[in-house]
């Protein structure tokens, strides 16, 4: 009996460690040197105007096996940049960003679709201006691969999304100046 309860023991350890590993959800931490969310809008028709936000962090979640994920990212608000620190500073004023009462804005989201083995769509919460709403970045680029300097994995990816900022109380001179406003993410992450 002493034998058999060996061999079967030595099967379950051998079938076990045959058995292919489940991969498990792996977190990234916002890269915030090479992460920038960038916006742009119509300037009286005149141009289109770019300008972003110098300081971000959040995390990334990424399960590939069981393509799900999950996006948290903070944006601190007083970090835009125009390009002109007046600008900046008018930006931040009441009628737009209003940094002074709230001086972050966030994106939660509540589903990540895959395409193939790549995210495709990250839809969430996004809030500007204690104001949530709704909305969907689309994943124009995504890349996984092991950082060459930090020798840890990491995950690169470019999404976009497109709001109305009179929605979020920063339509100030809306329509002239644009209201619809072109939110782009260039994001890296580091894994955890």
């Amino acid at each position: 009996m002493n034998r058999i309860a060996r061999l079967t023991a030595a099967i379950l350890v051998s079938a076990a460690a045959a058995a292919p590993a489940l991969a498990a959800p792996q977190t990234y931490v916002v890269d915030s040197t090479h992460t920038f969310p960038s916006f742009s809008y119509s300037h009286f028709g005149m141009s289109i105007q770019m300008s972003k936000f110098d300081k971000t962090t959040g995390t990334v979640t990424l399960d590939k096996e069981a393509k799900t994920g999950a996006v948290d990212i903070t944006i601190d608000m007083s970090s835009v940049n125009t390009g002109y620190e007046t600008f900046d500073d008018h930006i931040q004023g009441e009628d737009f960003l209003d940094t002074a009462k709230y001086p972050t804005a966030t994106f939660k989201s509540t589903k990540v679709s895959f395409d193939g083995d790549k995210p495709a769509t990250i839809e969430g919460e996004l809030t500007i201006k204690g104001v949530t709403k709704p909305v969907t970045l689309k994943v124009n680029h995504f890349a996984t691969m092991p950082h060459p300097m930090l020798k840890k994995d990491a995950i690169g990816a470019n999404a976009s999304t497109v709001i109305k900022r009179s929605e979020f109380n920063a339509g100030k001179y809306a329509p002239n100046v644009g209201d619809e406003v072109t939110i782009t993410v260039s994001l890296e992450a580091i894994q955890n």
